[in-house]
């Protein structure tokens, strides 16, 4: 079979590229089809992949500011050509699931969402410091770009989303039904300590539906240590906030985080993600979460074995999750054992055996 993969953009790290390193890893002859993507960002097992970009790549300025060429995605991932691939696996959150393939080619998505910023455009804008008329403005393009999403979801042949929550999303917007598959984790990469430091920690991109902000208000009055990795548009208005107890620490190189996470005295996940990959993560260190009861961390976090949850987005819940954490016995073998549940070998076997059996489905028209 010839696979090709193809991914929204390769700008920034997260998450839903850490599945596209492992689908590379899975099949490392794929090219892999991207709008536009940054080779300085790209992470180490993804050095020496085929990577294919759309003509977007070619606009002056397009890696620094790739939402600012919005509107041009669709047509970008229009031209993109799958000739001759029996298989295209799209991991998609925005624009990839769109592509447009051969009828004798197997499309399948792993869809990491229905693109956010259309479908939940309020809560996703919300804290953003844009003008009150672009905000306006920008919303009647996101109703046409929400029909253009749900009129190409029919592109698909097969949908796999990567959490519960996804799933229900691609049901309420796209009427189709999926399968759940969760994401992997690199286990391997992370290891328990003995020495457990004074702070907490963060590591997300700061931007402002991930709730940064709830985390450094809720640190700011219990005067405790946070440690916030990542960088994005809303670090400037976070960093304006926060009291000295709340360090940021921008990028930092994978080792540096692995170090972090296993001695933080508990991850902090105050926002609600389609799944979140890093509290599992900081679960394979032997660390405790903190996580709002909402989106993936009701897949991955069970009461007292891996973490605690709090009931709603306000300070002074966050602040009870707290002082849960640290009243509680956390009990390190059981909280790694956990993570291992998601360790990307599992995926790996798990998925391989979905994309051959769908493929086969797909041949006898089923």
């Amino acid at each position: 079979m010839k696979i090709a993969i193809a991914h929204d953009y390769l700008i920034q790290m997260g998450g839903a590229e850490r599945v596209v390193e492992v689908f590379h890893h899975m099949y490392p002859e794929a090219p892999i089809f991207t709008t536009v993507f940054n080779g300085s960002r790209l992470t180490d097992n993804l050095k020496d992949a085929d990577i294919r970009a759309s003509w977007l790549q070619k606009i002056p300025g397009v890696k620094r500011n790739f939402k600012g060429v919005l509107p041009l995605y669709p047509m970008a991932v229009r031209d993109l050509d799958f000739s001759g691939y029996d298989i295209v696996l799209s991991s998609s959150s925005a624009f990839m699931k769109s592509i447009q393939v051969p009828e004798s080619t197997f499309h399948l998505c792993y869809c990491h969402t229905p693109m956010r910023f259309a479908w939940d455009y309020d809560t996703y804008m919300e804290r953003q410091s844009n003008s009150g008329l672009f905000k306006r403005l920008l919303k009647v393009y996101m109703q046409r770009l929400k029909n253009w999403d749900q009129r190409t979801s029919k592109n698909v042949n097969q949908f796999v989303a990567n959490s519960s929550v996804v799933k229900t999303r691609i049901q309420n917007y796209y009427h189709r039904d999926s399968d759940v598959i969760f994401p992997p984790i690199n286990t391997a990469r992370f290891s328990s300590s003995t020495s457990i430091g004074d702070y907490y920690l963060i590591v997300s991109r700061l931007v402002s539906y991930k709730r940064i902000d709830l985390a450094v208000e809720a640190f700011n009055r219990n005067g405790l240590k946070l440690y916030i990795v990542g960088d994005g548009p809303d670090r400037k208005r976070l960093e304006g906030m926060a009291k000295g107890n709340v360090s940021f620490l921008g990028r930092l190189e994978d080792e540096e985080v692995t170090g972090l996470m296993s001695q933080c005295r508990a991850f902090v996940f105050p926002g609600e993600e389609d799944f979140g990959i890093t509290p599992l993560e900081a679960n394979a260190a032997g660390r405790p979460v903190i996580a709002y009861q909402a989106g993936g961390a009701l897949d991955t976090i069970i009461p007292y074995v891996n973490g605690v949850f709090f009931q709603h987005q306000e300070v002074d819940d966050l602040l009870k999750a707290i002082d849960e954490v640290e009243s509680y016995a956390w009990d390190i073998d059981q909280i790694m054992g956990h993570a291992r549940k998601f360790d990307e070998q599992a995926f790996m076997v798990q998925f391989k055996q979905y994309v051959e059996q769908a493929y086969v489905n797909f041949l006898k028209g089923g």
